[in-house]
């Protein structure tokens, strides 16, 4: 099985705001590094190659980022390792901060392809039941057998 992870983000304006152009400008070198990690699997875009025009909420600043990887281990290798930590320090500049919980993870069998839909339903999970084999972040120790067992409440 494969983890994947969905991380939202409000921005502070509309993606094509001046106040943006910085992040705007580093999506697709971003994009391209963690395409190049270890234990990248896959990642939403469209034909542009980039999520950022994908409604996911009916705040229209809201941007989604989703992304599968082989482990949790190396999503974080990415997210905290790399270059990436550079645009993740600048975070405030661009994003209003989110009380809730923004990012969630989950396993996948390997064929699965993760839609927005099913993300929103995991996200909002983790944020009404806390941490579980379903939902979880960074800070769980979750196992795939764990997941397989769980039976979410409903």
């Amino acid at each position: 099985m494969y983890l994947a992870e969905l991380n939202i983000a409000h921005g502070k304006d509309s993606i094509e705001s001046p106040l943006l152009t910085d992040f705007r400008n580093n999506v697709d070198r971003i994009n391209a590094l963690a395409e190049a990690q270890d234990g990248f699997v896959w990642r939403l875009q469209e034909e542009n190659g980039d999520a950022t025009a994908i409604q996911a909420f009916d705040n229209p600043n809201m941007l989604v980022n989703m992304s599968v990887w082989k482990t949790k281990e190396d999503l974080f290798k990415y997210v905290y390792e790399t270059q990436h930590i550079e645009i993740l320090k600048r975070k405030k500049e661009w994003f209003h901060h989110i009380k809730e919980m923004s990012m969630v993870f989950w396993y996948i069998e390997e064929t699965h392809v993760p839609t927005v839909a099913e993300a929103k339903i995991r996200l909002e999970y983790l944020r009404k039941h806390g941490e579980t084999p379903y939902a979880f972040s960074f800070k769980s120790k979750f196992t795939i057998a764990e997941a397989k067992e769980y039976k979410p409440i409903v």
